[in-house]
């Protein structure tokens, strides 16, 4: 049986280290076989080095002295970039330093750039007020003539895409107020929401509802940075090329991170046809990069901590209770059982919790219809998540696999401390049987787990999922499971 060494002590360790610059910035997407870059201040970044030293055979990166004449504004990527080489926080790479060369030329174009003015929606749902919205509602047919050209970065998990964009937006000139940074999946449900006021707004008349939500995007940020584009809903793809033409008409300036090039997003998905004028704006409205330097970082192993219990014995389950007890042991943050969350009109009850911790059954969090809404504000309330008795799951449990995975990907994007228990290695839970005649892993099933530094000796293989955005969420749960497991990720994470 498995035991866990993790104690809160970690936690209330890290609440006093000073953050730093990039302190926003997520863990690639690494598997067991994938680099772990272990260093005194973590930037789980294909950039990242340890001060003390590299694990492994440390060949990642080519050396070099930082530039030692920085003639860029005192506060830009380039100049930041320089800084963490200099201080031995990255080691400096040639292709990386011309990715941050785009960033700069960026931020150098943000520096002049006055956005359009912007008319606000009326507020009230008047004759004279929907008139005024129709009016209104005539969005610019063309980009703004000065607006600079935005960014779409792409490449495998683990290629600093992340760190990329931190480091472009902890830089941005400090007059731009009006910029945002979100998740890409968040800032859809954030989109998904105002369509829906809009349309109530709207009333029985009807009315373009895109057109006015683009608007007061606008007016929100008119320099926008998503992370992790990706596009698997039918409803996202309906509304992307609409809202991403008019943004862009409204002079919003946006940098994009991506596993994907455009061209090969939401492949093989329902009406894609629908969805190909946004990839040929994606293609000539922005500049396409990929990041993928040609270095493969994933062979340096990582440290598991022990956070994940199998099987569930009675030993197992009683260590599981002892160390969720230690987690919430504060007299002035007692447990409370049932707290309520709300999200959409809509209660999640959460069956024992503190302010920061919290502890679900397997079938609280997916044997009920959840949604990536539900788990993203899980996540946001609880920096520590005890989740028990995960079943290993085949064909009929479906429907609670993919909750899972969905909820394990708002953990990931969250940086939550995750301790889960499980009838099979947490790995494994989605795995056929290893005895099973037709237990021979596909060719493609091969690579997508081969792109993601994932061994078949580890997870196994599955027959449950089919189709290329099933194939790639199955396996890089699987990934971030491992990444979450490692000794770098629970000494990091749980920090709200």
């Amino acid at each position: 049986m498995r035991f866990s060494s993790a104690t809160p002590h970690v936690t209330a360790a890290l609440r006093r280290r000073a953050p730093s610059v990039l302190v926003r910035h997520r863990a690639a997407l690494r598997g067991a076989a994938r680099p772990g870059v272990v260093q005194a201040r973590r930037y789980n970044s294909s950039l990242s080095v340890q001060k003390e030293g590299f694990l492994g055979d440390g060949g990642a990166f080519h050396a070099r002295e930082a530039p030692s004449r920085h003639t860029e504004s005192p506060n830009s990527p380039l100049q930041q970039y320089y800084k963490l080489v200099e201080s031995g926080t990255l080691r400096a790479d040639d292709h990386q330093e011309r990715i941050i060369r785009k960033l700069q030329r960026l931020h150098d174009d943000l520096l002049h750039y006055e956005p359009p003015n912007i008319a606000h929606t009326p507020a009230s749902n008047s004759l004279i007020s929907r008139l005024f919205t129709r009016q209104l509602g005539a969005a610019p047919v063309v980009p703004s003539h000065n607006a600079p050209k935005g960014l779409y970065l792409y490449g495998d998990v683990g290629t600093g895409k992340t760190m990329l964009m931190d480091l472009f937006y902890n830089t941005l000139p400090p007059h731009i107020k009006r910029k945002r940074r979100v998740h890409f999946h968040a800032f859809m449900i954030d989109v998904h929401k105002r369509v829906h006021a809009m349309k109530a707004k709207l009333g029985s008349r009807g009315g373009d509802p895109i057109e006015p939500v683009a608007r007061d995007l606008a007016q929100d940020a008119y320099v926008l940075c998503f992370d992790e584009f990706q596009v698997t809903d039918i409803a996202d793809a309906m509304i992307l090329r609409q809202l991403f033409e008019k943004l862009l008409n409204y002079g919003v300036v946006s940098v994009i991170t991506s596993n994907r090039h455009p061209d090969e997003l939401y492949k093989n998905g329902i009406q894609r046809q629908s969805f190909i004028p946004c990839i040929e704006i994606l293609k000539e409205r922005f500049e396409v990069t990929d990041l993928d330097s040609g270095t493969d970082y994933r062979r340096i192993p990582r440290t598991l901590s022990h956070v994940y219990y199998d099987p569930l014995t009675p030993e197992n389950k009683a260590e599981f209770e002892k160390i969720f007890k230690a987690f919430t042991s504060h007299s002035d943050d007692p447990v409370v059982r049932n707290r309520k969350l709300h999200v959409w009109g809509r209660e999640i009850v959460v069956p024992e919790s503190t302010r920061t911790v919290a502890k679900f059954g397997f079938l609280d969090l997916c044997g009920k219809p959840m949604s990536a809404a539900d788990y993203i504000e899980i996540t946001k309330n609880f920096g520590t998540i005890f989740v028990t008795d995960v079943p290993k799951m085949g064909l009929s449990q479906k429907d609670m696999a993919r909750r899972f995975i969905t909820f394990i990907d708002a953990c990931y994007e969250s940086k939550t401390k995750l301790f889960v228990s499980s009838e099979v290695p947490i790995y494994q839970i989605f795995s056929d049987d290893p005895n099973a005649k037709s237990n021979e892993i596909s060719d493609h099933m091969r690579s997508v787990m081969d792109d993601l530094g994932l061994s078949s000796d580890i997870v196994g293989t599955s027959s449950m999922f089919t189709g290329d955005e099933e194939l790639f969420a199955f396996a890089r749960c699987c990934s971030r499971l491992v990444q979450m497991g490692s000794k770098e990720w629970a000494e990091t994470a749980g920090v709200q």
